[in-house]
Protein backbone atom coordinates (compact mmCIF):
# COMPACT_ATOMS: atom_id res chain seq x y z
CA UNK A 1 0.00 0.00 0.00
CA UNK A 2 2.78 1.94 0.65
CA UNK A 3 4.00 1.89 -2.98
CA UNK A 4 1.02 2.45 -3.98
CA UNK A 5 0.35 5.39 -2.24
CA UNK A 6 4.21 6.33 -2.74
CA UNK A 7 3.48 6.52 -6.73
CA UNK A 8 0.32 8.46 -6.48
CA UNK A 9 2.09 11.22 -4.56
CA UNK A 10 5.27 11.01 -7.23
CA UNK A 11 2.27 11.13 -10.13
CA UNK A 12 0.46 14.30 -8.52
CA UNK A 13 4.22 16.41 -8.75
CA UNK A 14 5.19 15.02 -12.20
CA UNK A 15 1.57 15.95 -13.54
CA UNK A 16 1.27 19.26 -11.83
CA UNK A 17 1.48 22.16 -15.13
CA UNK A 18 1.44 19.15 -17.91
CA UNK A 19 -0.81 18.32 -20.69
CA UNK A 20 -1.72 15.42 -18.37
CA UNK A 21 -2.94 17.44 -15.41
CA UNK A 22 -6.67 17.94 -16.01
CA UNK A 23 -6.84 14.12 -16.11
CA UNK A 24 -5.21 13.29 -13.72
CA UNK A 25 -6.22 15.97 -11.25
CA UNK A 26 -10.27 14.83 -12.04
CA UNK A 27 -10.15 11.35 -11.79
CA UNK A 28 -8.22 11.21 -8.44
CA UNK A 29 -10.31 13.77 -6.91
CA UNK A 30 -13.12 11.47 -8.04
CA UNK A 31 -11.20 8.58 -6.32
CA UNK A 32 -10.59 10.57 -3.60
CA UNK A 33 -14.69 11.67 -3.51
CA UNK A 34 -15.68 7.98 -3.25
CA UNK A 35 -19.27 9.19 -4.82
CA UNK A 36 -19.01 11.86 -2.21
CA UNK A 37 -19.51 15.46 -5.07
CA UNK A 38 -18.80 17.69 -1.82
CA UNK A 39 -15.20 15.52 -1.07
CA UNK A 40 -14.32 15.74 -4.53
CA UNK A 41 -14.76 19.20 -5.06
CA UNK A 42 -12.64 19.53 -1.53
CA UNK A 43 -10.00 17.28 -3.15
CA UNK A 44 -10.17 19.46 -6.42
CA UNK A 45 -9.21 22.84 -4.79
CA UNK A 46 -6.64 20.44 -3.02
CA UNK A 47 -4.93 19.55 -6.02
CA UNK A 48 -5.10 23.08 -7.58
CA UNK A 49 -3.48 24.52 -4.32
CA UNK A 50 -0.69 22.02 -4.67
CA UNK A 51 0.02 22.37 -8.49
CA UNK A 52 -0.15 26.30 -7.52
CA UNK A 53 2.64 25.75 -4.80
CA UNK A 54 4.68 23.63 -7.50
CA UNK A 55 4.36 26.20 -9.93
CA UNK A 56 5.00 29.10 -7.79
CA UNK A 57 8.67 27.66 -5.89
CA UNK A 58 11.79 29.64 -6.65
CA UNK A 59 14.53 27.27 -7.85
CA UNK A 60 16.08 27.05 -4.74
CA UNK A 61 13.30 25.38 -3.02
CA UNK A 62 11.61 23.34 -5.99
CA UNK A 63 13.06 20.34 -5.14
CA UNK A 64 11.81 20.45 -1.32
CA UNK A 65 8.41 22.10 -2.37
CA UNK A 66 8.11 18.49 -5.03
CA UNK A 67 9.23 16.09 -2.05
CA UNK A 68 6.37 18.03 0.54
CA UNK A 69 3.98 17.54 -2.28
CA UNK A 70 5.23 13.83 -2.67
CA UNK A 71 4.35 13.27 0.63
CA UNK A 72 1.88 14.58 1.13
CA UNK A 73 -0.19 13.31 -1.37
CA UNK A 74 1.24 10.19 -0.87
CA UNK A 75 -0.31 10.48 2.97
CA UNK A 76 -3.68 11.51 1.85
CA UNK A 77 -4.13 8.65 -0.78
CA UNK A 78 -2.43 5.93 2.12
CA UNK A 79 -4.55 7.35 4.97
CA UNK A 80 -7.39 6.87 2.86
CA UNK A 81 -6.66 3.49 1.89
CA UNK A 82 -6.07 2.46 5.52
CA UNK A 83 -9.42 3.88 6.33
CA UNK A 84 -11.70 1.88 4.27
CA UNK A 85 -13.87 -0.47 6.13
CA UNK A 86 -12.74 -3.88 4.57
CA UNK A 87 -9.76 -5.94 2.81
CA UNK A 88 -12.67 -5.70 -0.29
CA UNK A 89 -13.24 -1.93 0.04
CA UNK A 90 -9.67 -1.11 0.13
CA UNK A 91 -8.53 -3.91 -3.10
CA UNK A 92 -10.90 -2.36 -5.13
CA UNK A 93 -9.97 1.07 -4.20
CA UNK A 94 -6.10 -0.05 -4.97
CA UNK A 95 -7.06 -1.38 -8.22
CA UNK A 96 -8.77 1.48 -9.49
CA UNK A 97 -5.92 3.73 -8.29
CA UNK A 98 -3.45 1.37 -10.16
CA UNK A 99 -5.37 1.80 -13.10
CA UNK A 100 -5.28 5.61 -13.02
CA UNK A 101 -1.73 5.97 -12.88
CA UNK A 102 -0.91 3.62 -15.22
CA UNK A 103 -3.32 5.71 -17.39
CA UNK A 104 -1.98 8.91 -16.47
CA UNK A 105 1.70 7.56 -16.97
CA UNK A 106 3.95 8.73 -19.54
CA UNK A 107 4.59 7.07 -22.28
CA UNK A 108 7.55 4.22 -22.11
CA UNK A 109 10.91 6.22 -23.64
CA UNK A 110 10.12 4.04 -27.11
CA UNK A 111 6.96 4.97 -27.93
CA UNK A 112 7.21 8.80 -27.05
CA UNK A 113 8.80 9.86 -30.48
CA UNK A 114 12.17 10.18 -29.65
CA UNK A 115 14.78 9.94 -32.31
CA UNK A 116 18.34 8.55 -32.34
CA UNK A 117 20.91 7.91 -35.07
CA UNK A 118 19.96 10.70 -37.11
CA UNK A 119 21.92 13.53 -39.11
CA UNK A 120 20.42 16.68 -40.20
CA UNK A 121 22.51 18.88 -43.12
CA UNK A 122 20.77 22.67 -43.78
CA UNK A 123 17.94 24.28 -42.60
CA UNK A 124 16.23 21.72 -40.08
CA UNK A 125 12.98 21.96 -38.44
CA UNK A 126 12.33 19.10 -36.06
CA UNK A 127 9.57 18.46 -33.36
CA UNK A 128 9.29 15.67 -30.90
CA UNK A 129 6.57 14.98 -28.29
CA UNK A 130 3.34 12.94 -27.01
CA UNK A 131 0.75 13.80 -29.46
CA UNK A 132 0.50 17.73 -29.05
CA UNK A 133 -0.12 19.49 -31.49
CA UNK A 134 1.56 22.48 -33.23
CA UNK A 135 1.47 24.70 -35.80
CA UNK A 136 4.80 25.70 -37.87
CA UNK A 137 4.80 28.27 -41.05
CA UNK A 138 7.99 28.65 -42.98
CA UNK A 139 8.69 32.02 -45.20
CA UNK A 140 6.68 35.48 -45.29
CA UNK A 141 3.34 35.92 -43.28
CA UNK A 142 0.53 37.04 -45.45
Amino acid sequence: MMVLAAAGGSAVVQAAGTDAWEGLRSRLAQWFGRGDAARERGELERLERSAAELEAADTGVADRVRTLQETVWATRIESLLEDLDDDEQRAQAADQLRQLLEEAAPAPAGEAGLVSGNTFNGPTAFQAGDHNRQDVRFGPQP
